[in-house]
């Protein structure tokens, strides 16, 4: 025979909660350290500038905005290629932030005496910003490093990364390939 059952006394969900409230704190202290995260990593929105060439209000130029490491080895190690910036427009360039397309790879911006980064994939950290500001005809290098060995073996083969500088002018993209043998 079929019974209904009863709803439980008001003071049975009051009980559950104060045996619980460490889990429930817990659980909302992570939602709100994910979210402070979130945020912290999120692109400034800035819009796009024209990358590689000189402009009004503040343009880099680069030279070369890609770079092919050729044949690579595992075994040898990291390899590095500096882009070289150059502020040539008559104002000045705040350079943000700077991330890359994957863990194996690293971006450092090296401006006069001021070395800022190593700076990797958001996600697995949140990207400080930087601030670093490139006066009208000043130059500046952004270094990128890629680490052939931290994909293991399924790492052989042809590979494109992509460093992202999000400036005052609007993000510059440098590309950087290679492949990557034992």
């Amino acid at each position: 025979m079929y019974t209904r059952q009863k709803t439980a006394p008001p003071d049975t969900l009051s009980r559950y909660i104060r045996q619980h409230r460490n889990t429930f704190t817990v659980i909302g202290v992570a939602v709100v350290a994910f979210g402070v995260l979130v945020w912290i990593s999120r692109p400034d929105g800035t819009t796009p500038a024209a990358q590689g060439t000189t402009g009004g209000a503040g343009a880099l130029t680069v030279t070369g905005q890609s770079y092919d490491f050729g044949t690579i080895s595992m075994a040898k190690g990291k390899v590095t290629y500096a882009f070289p910036l150059k502020n040539e427009s008559a104002g000045s360039v705040t350079v943000k932030k700077l991330s890359t397309s994957c863990m194996c790879t690293t971006a450092t911006l090296v401006h006069g005496s001021k070395r800022r980064g190593p700076y990797g994939m958001p996600g697995h950290r949140p990207i400080p910003r930087i601030d670093e500001v490139i006066a009208a005809g000043e130059d500046a290098v952004i270094e990128v490093t890629f680490d052939p060995a931290a994909h293991g073996p399924s790492g052989v083969g042809r590979i494109a990364r992509v460093v992202t500088a999000e400036t005052s002018a609007g993000p510059v993209e440098l590309r950087i390939a290679a492949t990557v043998t034992p």
